[in-house]
């Protein structure tokens, strides 16, 4: 065990639950009417909840579990059988290591909320977030980090796929399951309001932008350069892409936006996640600069052209920029075309798949769409009782 190294991952595992929890509780919670903001946050504290558990009862053990097959870890370490506090993941103690990697599984189905918020039920919302962390996201999972398919040494020879915290692993995986649950959903009633409260969006983004330090800077597993570096990049990335994305809509539309601004910090996040661990500050640069015109073009792609209320832009943002980050790792020659696309392609084929049939199954236990008084009147006081401002006292 290193202590330094282990010193660092604690820290860095409390700065990604910090994205989750209050981070991007806040920023979905601002993007949505003041009537759903609670039910936003509901969502985020539950599938935070509820992730923690399904990723220590068997999660852990699909995705990093001791099997030999390439497709999943195995069962061997359910309930973190055999994992004790003298247990090391190379340098780490596994219980830390387990502890990281559960605020990713937490993460990961959060960033999903953004495509649904002011019109699902709660009850589905917990259901199929859970099966489809286990079902899709840990085997994921396993696949890239876990010494799986798309591994080193996998289907994809010597030199798999070059994935550092996530672009294939959380963001695809989530964009392309937002993607689906809009379609299914159908548009809201109301699906032209501006956000309840910008100012809330800001101090979101600003806890994901310090949270993604934990996030990418630890997912080199140790307190060295490639951290520091890690770091470094994440953040050059964010700032340039919160410029594009501002400077881009000062010339389409005239005025520059605070919401504009802070969604191109975590789409320069987003694309720079996956490279993170294998570019410099000039690829960086360059890296953010592109996500903060291309992820905003998605969103008018998806919005306006393809009419699908992905409601918090979940795909456009978090799917389009992990995808671009991908393939970027290639471009700069740090990765090999044939593992990154084909496993851009895989992944994102088995994540349809599983998310459709997902969403077919569970709706027949639990509603999909709240009707529509709920809807109207808002999910805060009709499904959860309660109201986020109380301006008669």
């Amino acid at each position: 065990m290193n202590g330094a190294d282990t010193a660092w991952i604690i820290v860095a595992t409390a700065l990604v639950l910090m994205m989750t929890l209050p981070g991007l509780a806040l920023f979905y919670g601002g993007l949505v009417r003041a009537r759903n903001v609670l039910s936003v946050f509901m969502h985020c504290y539950a599938i935070a909840c509820l992730m923690s558990i399904l990723w220590f009862v068997a999660g852990y053990s699909i995705a990093f579990g001791g099997g030999d097959s390439g497709y999943w870890g195995g069962l061997d370490k359910l309930l973190l059988s055999g994992v004790t506090a003298e247990s090391l993941s190379g340098t780490l103690p596994e219980i830390l290591f387990f502890a990281f990697q559960m605020t990713f599984a937490i993460i990961t189905p959060a960033l999903i909320v953004g495509a649904y918020v002011e019109r699902i039920g709660f009850g589905f919302v917990l259901l199929f977030s859970g099966l489809w962390m286990l079902l899709c996201y840990a085997p994921v999972v396993h696949w890239v980090w876990g010494g799986g398919m798309l591994a080193d040494g996998g289907i994809f020879g010597e030199t798999g796929v070059r994935d550092f915290a996530g672009g294939i692993v959380v963001h695809e995986t989530a964009g392309i399951a937002a993607l689906v649950l809009a379609v299914f959903l159908g548009a809201r009633k109301n699906a032209t309001t501006p956000p309840h409260n910008p100012g809330m969006v800001m101090m979101g983004a600003a806890l994901l932008w310090v949270g993604w330090f934990g996030f990418n800077g630890g997912s080199q597993l140790a307190a060295d350069g490639g951290a520091a570096m890690a770091l470094t990049v994440t953040h050059i990335s964010a700032a340039t892409a919160s410029l594009t994305w501002a400077l881009w809509e000062k010339v389409k539309f005239g005025k520059a936006s605070l919401v504009g601004m802070v969604t191109g910090t975590i789409a320069g996040l987003a694309s720079i996640t996956p490279a993170s661990g294998f570019v410099g500050p000039v690829e960086a640069l360059i890296i953010g600069a592109i996500a903060g015109v291309l992820c905003q073009e998605a969103v008018n792609l998806i919005r306006n052209t393809l009419k699908i209320d992905d409601t918090l832009d979940v795909f456009a943002v978090h799917g389009v920029g992990g995808i671009f980050g991908t393939v970027m790792i290639a471009v700069f020659g740090a990765g090999a075309w044939a593992a990154q696309l084909g496993s851009l392609v895989i992944v994102g084929v088995y994540t349809l798949v599983v998310t459709v049939v997902l969403v077919f199954v569970v709706r027949i236990i639990t509603p999909l769409r709240v009707d529509e008084e709920t809807e109207v009147n808002g999910l805060d006081l009709i499904v959860h009782g309660e109201r986020a401002y109380d301006v008669s006292s």
